[in-house]
């Protein structure tokens, strides 16, 4: 008899067993590809902005846009008025990296970066934080989208007088983008 009823339990555990095998997740299996869209600049396009360094405008040095194999694309100067204006080949992938070489030895940062990832934007101002988001967003894995975002989130600074609703005369759910 105890025979038997191991023999019913074993047999069900491995029936049962078998079932749930066969009910498991069929994708983990499969080899998952993840679609990667490439960016494009299809014709030649001018990219300008500002560069400058915690103390103001810089007056003097050398732009050069760089691809993902570290290969100059493009150069440029900054000009007098602290702008620059380069032009990026047609057929251009991204992202680039805009690097200014100052030509100032006695600068406290020698090189500043913008990281270039959307073919809609023309205007990128080059200076200490562009350059730490470049860097963190790397760090995060590459100058994808959601890492220059996370990147940006982690520079700004919210002042801690501006965390809170004291001192703050009217509606408090205004204040915020509340529901009134």
């Amino acid at each position: 008899m105890i025979k038997r009823t191991l023999l019913n339990t074993g047999f069900i555990l491995l029936t049962t067993s078998c079932f749930l095998y066969g009910c498991g997740d069929s994708d983990s299996k499969k080899t998952q590809t993840s679609v990667k869209t490439v960016k494009i600049f299809k014709q030649a396009k001018i990219l300008k902005g500002l560069v400058s360094d915690d103390k103001g405008r810089i007056k003097a040095g050398k732009i050069s846009a760089i691809n993902d194999k570290k290969k100059v694309i493009a150069t440029a100067s900054v000009q007098e008025d602290g702008y620059y204006k380069i032009e990026i080949p047609a057929l251009t992938v991204l992202p680039i990296l805009l690097k200014v070489s100052l030509a100032n030895d006695k600068a406290e940062n020698k090189e500043l970066t913008a990281a270039i990832i959307y073919t809609s934007m023309t205007k990128f101002d080059i200076n200490p934080l562009s350059t730490k988001i470049a860097e963190k967003a790397k760090k995060l894995g590459g100058y994808t989208h959601s890492n220059m975002v996370v990147a940006a989130e982690s520079m700004v600074k919210i002042p801690d007088d501006n965390k809170s609703t004291r001192g703050f005369r009217g509606d408090p759910t205004k204040q915020y983008g509340g529901w009134h």
